[in-house]
């Protein structure tokens, strides 16, 4: 702008041609609102279709941080500026960004940790089904012979469980939750409870 303003005090053509060229700039300066997600180079990819106008945003609008931008915030937008960076500033200035931004998906490392937790999972799942559904299967015999319509006074079903623990329901599904619940709390496991079947002949 400045020197278009030279321009103008030398003749009166080039101050034609700088008027002009003002009025492009004035055209070219356009004031845009941060939507969320947005980031610098995702707005200069809007204007211009690339990286070229990120430092112009950011000097425009006294951005010291190029990462931090927020929502709802007015920002003018110099479209001009992409004319006046070349083809190799904004490679340049493209790859920091990039290079930034690279560690952040690099820090993946976290994402090692999710298999350790993997891994751990199955070692807790094997010492339950074979000898927890063992254990169950053990008492179901010894208290009703594995039958859910098996009766004796106030016991009921395949695990003999107080017909006020059933509610009235005496389906196979609540029996079997029931029975989970009853010795989760009483024994903390089926095989807790066996172990206390086998001492006393009861559970």
């Amino acid at each position: 702008m400045k020197f278009g303003k030279t321009l103008v005090l030398t003749t009166l053509l080039t101050a034609g041609a700088a008027f002009a060229l003002g009025t492009s700039d004035a055209q070219a300066a356009e004031n845009y609102t941060v939507q969320s997600g947005d980031t610098l180079s995702k707005i200069s990819i809007k204007f211009a279709g690339d990286n070229s106008l990120i430092d112009s945003i950011a000097k425009e609008n006294n951005i010291s941080n190029i990462d931090m931008i927020m929502e709802g915030q007015n920002l003018t937008i110099d479209t001009d500026a992409k004319g006046n960076t070349t083809v190799a500033t904004v490679q340049e200035q493209a790859a920091p960004v990039q290079a930034t931004q690279a560690p952040v998906q690099e820090a993946a490392p976290v994402q090692q940790t999710a298999p350790a937790q993997q891994a751990a999972a199955p070692a807790a799942e094997a010492s339950t089904p074979a000898s927890t559904n063992a254990a169950k299967e053990w008492i179901a015999q010894r208290e009703s012979s594995g039958s859910y319509t098996a009766t004796n006074g106030q016991y009921i079903g395949r695990y003999q469980l107080s017909a006020s623990y059933l509610n009235g329901d005496y389906s196979a599904a609540n029996q079997e939750r029931v029975a989970d619940q009853y010795v989760t709390s009483r024994y903390g496991s089926w095989e807790g409870a066996q172990a206390f079947w086998q001492a006393n002949g009861w559970y």
